[in-house]
């Protein structure tokens, strides 16, 4: 009977704490000093960047940006007409 309930004792604790496992890894390796992904972000910030060109020549002129509207537009435009109508008369 006393195996049977260390048994139990060491079944709750391994299910206490497996949840644990990935947490207790991702911090071992934190405090030994290695970043884990830190190879994976500076190729896709590489991947992103591209190669940048600086040559005056490969540059396109660019557009002038048009003005910014800040008239309401859209369901913006909606909201407003509707919250300035008046309320339905009684009938």
């Amino acid at each position: 009977m006393r195996r049977d309930s260390i048994l139990a004792e060491v079944t709750e604790l391994v299910t206490f704490l497996l949840p644990a496992l990935p947490l207790l890894g991702l911090l071992l390796t934190l405090l030994l000093g290695h970043y884990p992904g830190c190879e994976a972000i500076v190729r896709l910030s590489e991947r992103i960047a591209g190669p940048r060109r600086t040559r005056d020549a490969d540059r396109r002129p660019s557009l002038p940006k048009p003005p910014r509207s800040f008239a309401p537009a859209g369901g913006l435009l909606i909201a407003l007409g509707l919250a300035q109508r008046p309320p339905p008369l009684p009938a």
